[in-house]
Parts: structure tokens; sequence; C-alpha cells
């Protein structure tokens, strides 16, 4: 528990800094200790969104929401990976 937290907190420092890449990677590594821990699944979703990989974020919230169905952090995040899904597919119809 003692390593979770602290891959937890070293995320959570990646992503005040703004490298959401390594923060998504630290986020990964604490959900193969605990995968029921769903902050971690929200933060993740949050640099997936902020990289762009709006999938990946929705799969996350996706996987909250089935342990917490009312988590108001999974429902915001999935919206605007809907969101960035439904751009990417108007921008790619233009192609």
């Amino acid at each position: 528990m003692e390593k979770f937290k602290r891959l937890k907190n070293e995320g959570n420092d990646f992503v005040k800094m703004g490298d959401y890449e390594e923060a998504a990677n630290k986020y990964s590594e604490c959900m193969k200790l605990n995968t029921e821990e769903c902050t971690v699944y929200t933060n993740r979703a949050l640099c997936y969104l902020k990289l762009y990989k709006y999938e990946e974020a929705k799969r996350d919230c996706d996987h909250v929401l089935q342990i917490e169905d009312s988590n108001i952090k999974a429902f915001y995040r999935r919206a605007l990976a809907y969101k960035g899904l439904q751009v990417r597919k108007r921008n790619m119809a233009g192609i």
C-alpha cells in the first residue's frame, strides 16, 4: 500500500508539472497494485484527455462507473472524452 501511495503522489506531481505522459505511466503502475482505486483511473483519464487520447480516457471513466456509478469526475471526464471523439470524427470526415 505504501508503494501505491508513493506512485500516486508521483503521478500527481507530474500532473502539476504538465508531464501528462509520465503521470499516466505512474497511475498505470498504481493500477497494477490496486484495480479498485477509482481516483487513479480518473486521474489517468485526465492525463489521456490532455494527451488527446479520448478513447483511453473514456475507457478509464467507464471502468470507474462500473465500480462507482455516481462518480462525478468520471461522468465529467467521460463527457469530455466523447466530445473529443466527436470533434475528431468530424475532422476526419472533412479530410
